[in-house]
């Protein structure tokens, strides 16, 4: 019989880096699955998700190969269910909740949520569906080069977070991924999914941060942390 010693492990190299038994009890809603929503998806696949949840009703284009990784196989496919597949290549034995719709205010979600769409005004109804319901919250933003991580875990974020969602009318022209590449997406997704193990691990997680790749500059916050206790 062969040793319990000699069983590959697939997250033995990043196994003092993500708790796998908090990540294990944790349902992750994905809502958006485009250019930031996609890499998040497949990436919290990777570091051992168990049970994701996928949210949109796009399908994908052309475009969305150069910009969003889906392969030139999956045009006309549902993004959800591409992505829903490339997952179950990942790992198989994942738990996948597949809603092919926009969010809706009835939706149930998970207790981390990672809100990737395009618009502010969605953004916002999202935040008010589920603010109270979610115990994680991501929020990725893009605009070319340009990516912007806000997250919220207690009472002083969400009430910082609040405040970030400004009118549409405010907002930059164009929708969030209207000018975006695939490399600032994967930049974007890992941002993310790194304050996601951040909260796993009970560290205090960045409210805002953004990060310009053209300019090289780095801008977290100065209101960035809580003083409240984080994590599981």
């Amino acid at each position: 019989m062969t040793s319990s010693e000699n069983v590959p492990d697939r997250f033995s190299r990043q196994r003092d880096l993500v708790p796998m038994e908090c990540l294990a009890e944790t349902t992750v809603t994905v809502i958006g699955v485009g250019a930031i929503g996609r890499q998040v998806a497949l990436q919290l696949a990777s570091i051992g998700a168990r049970k994701l949840q996928l949210i949109d009703f796009d399908i994908v284009d052309l475009t969305n190969v150069t910009t969003q990784g889906y392969l030139y196989g999956d045009i006309g496919q549902l993004k959800v269910d591409a992505t829903a597949d490339a997952i179950s290549r990942i790992d198989p034995s994942i738990e996948l909740d597949v809603v092919q719709d926009r969010f809706r205010p009835t939706q149930a979600v998970g207790e981390a949520v990672f809100c990737c769409v395009d618009s502010i005004s969605a953004r916002g109804a999202i935040w008010r569906s589920v603010a109270e319901l979610c115990s994680f919250w991501a929020d990725g933003r893009m605009l070319g080069e340009v990516v912007r991580v806000l997250t919220s875990s207690d009472g002083d974020s969400r009430r910082y977070y609040g405040d970030t969602l400004f009118g549409q009318a405010e907002v930059q022209r164009g929708t969030c991924t209207s000018k975006s590449t695939i490399y600032a997406a994967s930049i974007g997704a890992g941002m993310m999914t790194h304050q996601f193990t951040r909260w796993l691990r009970s560290i205090p997680s960045d409210w805002d941060a953004t990060l310009n790749l053209l300019a090289t500059e780095w801008a977290p916050t100065e209101r960035c942390h809580s003083m409240e206790t984080q994590g599981r």
